[in-house]
């Protein structure tokens, strides 16, 4: 059984999906949800560190092109992204949060990602 730790998208309000000019993207997880995971998986070990890279692309592109990373969990691993270059119509914003996990004798790194459909509207 998966347990959804995260990352899950901050936005302050459902509507905030259409973007313009400089944008702030933020992301969180549960702690208490990855250490159930871990134990489902048979991991033993402390989360000692938690990464975040942020990605864009236009919707129906493949590739990603990469925004920025954060691991500063104090403020919800935000990135600034800066969409005044883009052309104007629907993208997909990726974050894909990985966690270091430290074991006796071992070290693993789990991730997820979290993939948000977004519209940047320039003028």
């Amino acid at each position: 059984m998966a347990h959804n730790w995260g990352p899950h998208y901050i936005v302050p309000s459902t509507t905030l999906r259409h973007f313009s000019g400089r944008v702030l993207l933020r992301e969180t997880y549960d702690e208490d949800l990855l250490r159930r995971e871990l134990n489902a998986l048979g991991v033993v070990g402390e989360p000692v560190g938690v990464n975040n890279p942020w990605f864009y692309r236009k919707k129906g592109e493949e590739s990603w092109i990469k925004i920025g990373e954060s691991s500063d969990k104090k403020k919800d691993f935000a990135v600034s992204w800066d969409t005044a270059k883009l052309s104007n119509g629907p993208y997909q914003i990726l974050g894909f949060m990985n966690v270091r996990v430290v074991g006796v004798g071992e070290e693993i790194t789990i991730g997820r990602q979290n993939i948000v459909d977004v519209v940047v509207e320039n003028e």
